[in-house]
Protein backbone atom coordinates (compact mmCIF):
# COMPACT_ATOMS: atom_id res chain seq x y z
CA UNK A 1 0.00 0.00 0.00
CA UNK A 2 1.57 3.27 -1.12
CA UNK A 3 -0.90 5.60 0.63
CA UNK A 4 -3.44 5.69 3.39
CA UNK A 5 -6.85 7.24 2.76
CA UNK A 6 -9.44 8.64 5.17
CA UNK A 7 -7.12 8.79 8.16
CA UNK A 8 -6.35 11.21 10.97
CA UNK A 9 -2.74 12.34 11.30
CA UNK A 10 -1.48 13.55 14.68
CA UNK A 11 0.50 16.74 14.00
CA UNK A 12 2.99 16.46 16.85
CA UNK A 13 6.03 14.31 16.12
CA UNK A 14 7.19 11.52 18.40
CA UNK A 15 10.90 12.20 19.06
CA UNK A 16 13.30 9.62 20.46
CA UNK A 17 17.05 9.51 21.09
CA UNK A 18 17.58 13.28 20.78
CA UNK A 19 15.62 13.42 17.51
CA UNK A 20 17.58 10.64 15.78
CA UNK A 21 14.37 8.60 15.56
CA UNK A 22 11.11 10.37 14.72
CA UNK A 23 7.61 9.29 13.82
CA UNK A 24 4.08 10.58 13.20
CA UNK A 25 0.96 8.76 14.34
CA UNK A 26 -1.71 7.77 11.81
CA UNK A 27 -5.16 6.81 13.15
CA UNK A 28 -7.69 4.84 11.09
CA UNK A 29 -11.50 4.97 11.38
CA UNK A 30 -11.59 1.33 12.55
CA UNK A 31 -9.27 2.11 15.48
CA UNK A 32 -6.09 0.82 13.85
CA UNK A 33 -2.93 2.81 14.64
CA UNK A 34 0.33 3.07 12.72
CA UNK A 35 3.37 5.29 12.91
CA UNK A 36 5.48 6.50 9.99
CA UNK A 37 9.02 7.50 10.76
CA UNK A 38 12.69 7.96 10.02
CA UNK A 39 15.66 6.50 11.90
CA UNK A 40 19.13 7.99 11.55
CA UNK A 41 22.21 5.74 11.75
CA UNK A 42 22.96 4.60 15.30
CA UNK A 43 22.17 1.94 17.90
CA UNK A 44 18.86 1.99 19.78
CA UNK A 45 16.80 -0.13 22.16
CA UNK A 46 13.01 0.03 22.04
CA UNK A 47 10.29 -1.38 24.27
CA UNK A 48 6.86 -2.49 23.12
CA UNK A 49 3.46 -2.48 24.76
CA UNK A 50 1.48 -4.01 21.88
CA UNK A 51 2.74 -6.49 19.28
CA UNK A 52 4.39 -4.53 16.44
CA UNK A 53 5.07 -5.12 12.76
CA UNK A 54 7.93 -3.00 11.45
CA UNK A 55 7.89 -2.55 7.68
CA UNK A 56 11.15 -1.11 6.38
CA UNK A 57 10.33 1.12 3.40
CA UNK A 58 13.93 2.07 2.60
CA UNK A 59 17.30 1.87 4.29
CA UNK A 60 19.12 -0.89 6.14
CA UNK A 61 19.30 -1.99 9.76
CA UNK A 62 20.07 -4.95 11.95
CA UNK A 63 17.57 -6.06 14.57
CA UNK A 64 18.07 -8.19 17.68
CA UNK A 65 14.67 -9.64 18.50
CA UNK A 66 13.66 -10.87 21.97
CA UNK A 67 14.85 -14.37 22.86
CA UNK A 68 17.43 -14.37 20.06
CA UNK A 69 21.20 -13.97 20.09
CA UNK A 70 21.88 -13.19 16.42
CA UNK A 71 21.36 -9.85 14.74
CA UNK A 72 19.24 -10.06 11.58
CA UNK A 73 19.76 -7.69 8.63
CA UNK A 74 16.57 -6.03 7.34
CA UNK A 75 16.47 -3.82 4.22
CA UNK A 76 13.86 -1.79 2.37
CA UNK A 77 10.94 -3.99 1.30
CA UNK A 78 11.29 -6.34 4.28
CA UNK A 79 9.56 -6.44 7.66
CA UNK A 80 9.79 -8.04 11.09
CA UNK A 81 7.48 -8.51 14.08
CA UNK A 82 8.13 -7.87 17.76
CA UNK A 83 6.03 -9.45 20.54
CA UNK A 84 4.05 -7.33 23.00
CA UNK A 85 5.72 -6.32 26.27
CA UNK A 86 9.26 -6.86 25.06
CA UNK A 87 12.48 -5.04 24.18
CA UNK A 88 14.49 -5.20 20.98
CA UNK A 89 17.72 -3.70 19.69
CA UNK A 90 18.28 -1.93 16.38
CA UNK A 91 21.53 -0.93 14.65
CA UNK A 92 20.58 1.47 11.85
CA UNK A 93 23.17 1.27 9.05
CA UNK A 94 21.70 3.95 6.74
CA UNK A 95 18.85 6.44 7.03
CA UNK A 96 15.78 4.20 7.34
CA UNK A 97 12.16 5.01 6.47
CA UNK A 98 9.66 2.78 8.29
CA UNK A 99 6.00 2.07 8.99
CA UNK A 100 5.11 0.51 12.34
CA UNK A 101 1.75 -1.25 12.77
CA UNK A 102 0.39 -1.96 16.24
CA UNK A 103 -1.33 -5.34 16.37
CA UNK A 104 -3.95 -6.05 19.03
Amino acid sequence: MLMFENVTLVKAANLYFNGKVTSRTVLFADGEKKTLGIMMPGEYEFGTEAKERMEILSGELEVLLPDTTKWKTVVGGEEFEVPASSKFGIKVKSVTDYCCSYIS
